[in-house]
């Protein structure tokens, strides 16, 4: 279901993934620097988990400054907020690369306002946490503060995420989470040898459990 989404004098382009049956959470979900909601990690995740009974609502953000794309994001969190149409009882933020910086910065500020019993977690595809070769500059402000539980997924090989760097960060986290790295992959998820169908069912599977874990956490 195809939606435009008034953010100040202009309007996002969404993506609406509705499951066939009756669902309670959702998930949204942006993407990185570049590309737009059709980049088909996207399209392929929000398949996925709408085919196994939560809602996706994809979205295209196409600046380039992390405060624009959070505020967007933010426009995107409370438009489904107040949806009559899809009434939820609590979403998860995901995006990737840039687009799980805007996710994180959103969840940050929600929760200074008091303002995030609608948000359930956190999902960080190729999380950006810093430039390639500039490791001594973390992007980790917002994971600090971040108190849902947050997953990461990430290349074993991602020149913007070192594997250690993003295990130290994760160990100073006041957050519930986990990383679930994909082996020898870069910051695109590609690895040399492996189809990106075989990559893109392991991201998948390993995202919609881990949604699944944290809902039934939440009806306990």
């Amino acid at each position: 279901v195809k939606v435009k989404i008034p953010f100040g004098n202009k309007h996002l382009d969404a993506i609406f993934s509705v499951p066939a049956k009756t669902f309670t959470h959702g998930v949204i979900l942006t993407h990185g620097a570049g590309g737009d909601m059709n980049f088909p990690q996207l399209v392929s995740l929000a398949a996925y988990v709408a085919s196994h009974g939560v809602l996706c609502l994809r979205f295209t953000c196409k600046g380039l400054n992390v405060a624009y794309r959070a505020r967007a994001y933010k426009t995107v969190v409370e438009y489904l907020k107040l949806s009559d149409e899809y009434k939820l009882s609590g979403v998860f933020l995901a995006g990737r690369s840039m687009g799980s910086r805007a996710a994180a910065s959103v969840i940050r500020q929600l929760s200074q306002d008091g303002d995030d019993d609608f948000i359930q977690g956190l999902v960080c595809l190729s999380y950006p946490l810093h430039r390639p070769k500039l490791q001594s500059k973390l992007r980790d402000e917002d994971l600090l503060f971040i108190r849902c539980p947050v997953l990461f997924v990430s290349g074993s090989a991602d020149e913007m995420c070192e594997k250690h760097l993003l295990e130290d960060v994760v160990r100073k986290m006041k957050a519930p989470q986990k990383i679930h790295w994909i082996d020898k992959a870069n910051h695109g998820m590609a690895v040399k040898g492996r189809t990106t169908d075989s990559i893109m069912e392991e991201i998948n599977t390993q995202v919609f459990s881990w949604l699944t874990e944290n809902i039934e956490l939440e009806r306990k």
